[in-house]
């Protein structure tokens, strides 16, 4: 009863934090300076068994924070984030130490060294060569070194559980800033195309992919950790309003990432589940639906119909786009002519962007920009990320969110790149070996005679 009261009050204090960033943007920069100093010290003060969750806790809310910090200046840095994942990784690992069997990501991490290289000697001559290395690089860093720590990393169920809690709690803040920033979206759209107002004037395909994590975190918590109505009601609601704000930013990549996400989620949840939580899983699963069902009729109808159509790859006209991919196609077929050109080492890290006919436009699409930048390293590199955790997971099968954690990766690399930390420390969620929680020994006292 005490944690479901923690639960419903933190949810709601950070409700309410949306509001007063909302009032009075610096108070976001106390927020991270709060957040950060909370962290850190909690990492330092933890009892040895506890370092790892509180690892993984303080990078889960600081991923989940990582869109709100950057729309309203609140981080020290534009990539702030993906530093302090790394920095809390690397912490963890100098109290706990990593496992040997994470080698594959020492050799990732080395294999994206050449680029930087490569990239020296074909600067442009207005190029900020640190900004634009530590941009394109920091993500696929943060993956390395998350992945190193976390590989083979026992970690319980509720341990999984508190992690994804945190992490929702910014995102909880961040859906309630967008609440109070457009109230009303009928106001702000003309056509089809994302909507910056929508997603706090900030770009809108990382909101909804932030957003969409929102959906995938009370999504479990709706199915697997509300064992009572009022907080199936209270869970559902949240669940309502994020993924209304993901869907009318009209950035359709982060609602796209949810749906595979939970899909991937509930396959293997439903597979795995024994007869008596398959019973209990659909009532949920039923509530689920309709809250799905809600946000959309509720996204379609202050949108007067709009977000139907863009869904539908039409203009506000009702006529069909013939770009299905909104552009990013294009940027895929330039970053591959880079591979043909320069096939073995690749044109250099962050070359990519100064290749589009005088125009400087950031890759969306990680996989192709591995190609481009890293020739056929790049291609080893993909080896190592796809094939890595399935042999990992062809001996360990105990994580239910493996396929799920992957499933986001994946989706979100497609369609935003490593922009965010998100896909980084998703990735490497689905190397934790899941353990078996001990029940605890209730021993009778002995009677004295």
């Amino acid at each position: 009863m005490k944690s479901t009261q923690n639960y419903i009050v933190l949810t709601l204090v950070h409700a309410l934090l949306g509001f007063v960033i909302f009032s009075f943007k610096p108070f976001s920069k106390f927020y991270f300076g709060i957040a950060l100093v909370y962290f850190i010290g909690s990492i330092i003060v933890a009892h040895n068994d506890k370092k790892t969750l509180v690892v993984l806790k303080a990078c889960a809310y600081f991923v989940g924070a990582e869109v709100l910090f950057r729309m309203t200046r609140g981080g020290i840095a534009y990539e702030s984030s993906k530093y302090l994942v790394i920095l809390f990784m690397l912490m963890g690992m100098f109290f706990k130490g990593v496992s040997g069997r994470g080698y594959p990501y020492f050799m990732y991490l080395i294999l994206l060294i050449p680029s930087i290289f490569v990239a020296s000697l074909d600067l442009r001559f207005d190029a900020n060569f640190r900004t634009d290395l530590a941009f394109v690089l920091s993500g696929p860093v943060c993956l390395g070194l998350a992945s190193l720590f976390l590989f083979d990393r026992k970690v319980s169920y509720k341990e999984v559980f508190e992690m994804l809690f945190f992490m929702t709690l910014p995102i909880v803040t961040t859906t309630f800033y967008l609440l109070f920033f457009n109230p009303s979206i009928k106001d702000t759209i003309a056509n089809t195309s994302s909507n910056f107002a929508a997603s706090g004037g900030f770009g809108p395909n990382q909101v909804s992919t932030v957003l969409g994590l929102g959906i995938f975190g009370f999504t479990v918590r709706l199915l697997l950790k509300s064992p009572t109505l009022g907080l199936k009601i209270f869970n559902s609601i949240f669940l309502i309003l994020i993924a209304y704000r993901a869907v009318i930013t009209f950035s359709r990549g982060g609602v796209f990432a949810a749906i595979i996400t939970i899909t991937a989620f509930l396959v293997i949840l439903y597979s795995k589940a024994l007869p008596k939580l398959k019973t209990k899983l659909l009532g949920s699963l039923g509530l689920l639906l309709i809250s799905f069902v809600l946000a959309w009729v509720i996204s379609s109808s202050s949108t007067m119909g709009l977000i139907d159509k863009r869904y539908a790859n039409e203009d506000a006209l009702g006529r069909e786009k013939q770009d299905l991919s909104t552009g990013r196609l294009d940027l895929i077929l330039n970053e591959l002519d880079g591979f043909i050109e320069n096939p073995f080492v690749g044109i250099g890290a962050s070359i990519t962007k100064y290749r589009r006919e005088g125009r400087s436009i950031v890759t969306h699409n990680e996989v192709s920009r591995l190609l481009s930048e890293h020739g056929i390293i790049g291609i080893v590199i993909l080896l190592i990320l796809i094939f890595t955790p399935l042999s990992y997971r062809s001996k360990n099968k105990k994580n239910i969110f493996f396929y799920a954690f992957l499933a986001f990766w994946f989706a979100t690399i497609n369609h935003s790149a490593m922009r965010l930390a998100a896909p980084a420390f998703f990735y490497s969620l689905s190397l934790i070996n899941i353990k078996n929680e001990k029940p605890p020994i209730h021993r009778k006292r002995a009677i004295q005679q």
